[in-house]
């Protein structure tokens, strides 16, 4: 593992600070990324199931009904007290279908652990489904049923990626909570150093539930803050495309992926991708500070 100084480039022009979901081809550009990442990859088998599952993710998002943003009023009350617009309490009931969808749709040609997770998915009560959703966004995961929370986050995933979408980037500020995304409030999976115009080199956190992106300064903690203990980490040999900022303040680390060292890579998918490096910083002692739904209580088989 190696530790690489952090270097930060002020933008030549204003940049957005929030960033919404492209809806017409997140997914379907992440299945891509997954499918390439698959190949001669130790865990080919699994990231190449992660692309049919964000293919499928793409098909249930097309098929949503139009869905209702929070009412103007609400809207504006998060505005002025700095909190998130979207309320994970108030989910449409559409992503159950967008599950139910999914689950259809990967069952034919999954492995044997999963076939039986999204077996049980297709054949639950609404309720307990909600009640899957509930687990898993308040984090008190139940051993018991840890295997369907992957699918489970991926149709939430759909349906606030598109809420998401329908917002007003104008109307939206970053929370007082850096780590947290100023649409949902979930925390980050990973952070981006983006190429293009304005946000040439900026760095962006991305959400693990809604897939919105807010900046944040570079060679800083994204969980406690500070510019005075933070280093980043790669694996030997690696090009430098995905990497782990460890803070010795707070103990946290997250991935920080570049576009510069390869355009194509994926805040979602290139993390999975390179668990080798989490294993790394986590015996060095560090604990990651956000999630990667797709990897909690995920299937084996």
């Amino acid at each position: 593992m190696q530790s690489q100084p952090i270097n930060f480039q002020a933008p030549t022009e204003e940049a957005a600070p929030i960033l919404l979901p492209v809806t017409t081809t997140l997914f379907a550009d992440r299945a891509d990324r997954f499918f390439l990442l698959a190949t001669g990859h130790s865990l080919g088998d699994w990231l190449a199931f992660l692309g049919r599952l964000s293919a499928a993710q793409q098909a249930a998002l097309k098929c949503l009904p139009p869905l209702d943003l929070p009412p103007a009023e609400a809207l504006a009350n998060a505005r002025t007290h700095a909190m998130p617009p979207l309320d994970l309490g108030k989910r449409p009931a559409a992503w159950r279908d967008a599950l139910r969808q999914i689950a259809r749709e990967l069952a034919p040609e999954s492995p044997e652990g999963a076939a039986v997770a999204l077996a049980t998915l297709q054949a639950a009560a609404d309720d307990d489904l909600e009640q899957l959703a509930e687990t898993l966004l308040d984090g008190n995961l139940d051993a018991a049923n840890a295997g369907e929370l992957p699918f489970v986050a991926a149709a939430l995933q759909v349906v606030y990626t598109q809420l998401a979408s329908q917002l007003d980037a104008g109307h939206l500020q970053k929370l007082d909570a850096h780590h947290v995304c100023p649409c949902c409030g979930s925390p980050a999976v990973s952070s981006v150093v983006r190429l293009g115009a304005a946000i040439n080199n900026l760095r962006y956190l991305h959400c693990s539930l809604c897939n919105t992106e807010w900046n944040v300064p570079r060679a800083t903690c994204t969980a406690c803050d500070t510019d005075k203990e933070v280093a980043l980490q790669e694996l030997e040999g690696s090009k430098g495309a995905v990497r782990a900022e460890t803070c010795d303040a707070c103990k946290n680390y997250l991935k920080i992926v570049y576009q510069e060292k390869d355009p194509r890579v994926d805040p979602v998918a290139d993390d999975l991708a390179t668990l080798a490096l989490d294993m790394l910083v986590d015996e060095a002692g560090y604990q990651r500070s956000g999630p990667n739904l797709l990897l909690i209580g995920a299937y084996s088989g």
